[in-house]
């Protein structure tokens, strides 16, 4: 069975952010899903929120961009929200828009070489490493965490293209999917990324239940190619179950519905999944 969640999108007002967290457990969802967007709140700050509103849900970060966090730093965030919240705490990190980066300076010449030195770099440092390394992006001399996390909370990597999926497979403990995913695509991604890890993956699925919906998804959607009905979730709960049970089949261990940040009735949406939730779990 999956967990559902719903993504609280970063061009909401900060201020609200709480009070969307704490209705997303009201209404017994599994998971609140965050990311970190050029030039909105800092997704730690974000996720630190939503936890200290929170008492049951599971808060993930799917993505914090690998070039604006140095390593360190990003280990020291994880780590203090992992012994503040233990268990329920899930980041991932992945290139970051890549015209973002350029604008901020601190776009790399290699995205794929940055990811490659930083991510094992982190998982050493959450496991309370001491860690020396000497790469062309991550230097480190013998760093340790003073306040490593009693439990390690899995490091997931947001991926897109056959080598970031490959690389997580390798060394990540699972994949952020972005909403430009299928459900067949997400089989093929599952794929791509094999690994004998264990692995979780994580899939952002549109979604919305107000009139027009369909329509706004498709204004948000990056290269709308395939058939909008494979690609989203809408309709009754029971359609909506269904679309989330085929994500689910194709490998993903966690859907967080994504309304978009239009979205006219965000309470409504949130009852949509509420009830999808509810019938996938009474068909079992």
């Amino acid at each position: 069975m999956p967990r559902i969640g719903l993504v609280i999108r970063p061009e909401w007002p900060p201020e609200r952010l709480r009070g969307h967290a704490a209705a997303v457990e009201a209404a017994g969802l599994d998971d609140v899903w965050l990311w970190e967007d050029c030039f909105f709140s800092g997704g730690v700050a974000a996720a630190s929120a939503a936890l200290a509103a929170t008492s049951t849900v599971r808060v993930g970060l799917g993505l914090m961009p690998a070039p604006l966090r140095n390593p360190v730093l990003a280990a020291m965030e994880i780590s203090g929200l992992a012994r503040l919240f233990p268990g329920r705490f899930v980041p991932a990190a992945g290139h970051g828009v890549l015209p973002w980066m350029e604008q901020v300076g601190a776009a790399v010449a290699s995205p794929m070489g940055l990811l490659r030195e930083w991510v094992p770099a982190v998982r050493a440092l959450l496991r309370g490493e001491t860690v020396t390394v000497s790469g062309d992006y991550v230097r480190l001399d013998h760093v340790t965490l003073d306040w490593p996390p009693g439990q390690v909370p899995p490091l997931l990597v947001g991926a897109r293209g056959p080598k970031t999926l490959a690389l997580a497979g390798e060394l990540a403990d699972g994949l952020c999917l972005d909403a430009s995913f299928t459900a067949a695509g997400v089989a093929q991604a599952v794929a791509q990324s094999a690994t004998q890890r264990p692995a979780e993956v994580v899939v952002y699925l549109p979604t919305g239940s107000a009139p027009g919906s369909a329509e706004r998804i498709l204004t948000q959607l990056r290269v709308p190619t395939d058939p909008l009905a494979e690609r989203t979730a809408l309709g009754t709960p029971a359609e909506v179950a269904a679309a989330v049970r085929a994500y689910a089949d194709a490998g993903a261990t966690a859907v967080a519905l994504q309304p978009t940040p239009d979205d006219p009735d965000i309470e409504g949406t949130l009852a949509l999944a509420a009830a999808a939730r509810a019938h996938l779990h009474a068909a079992g």
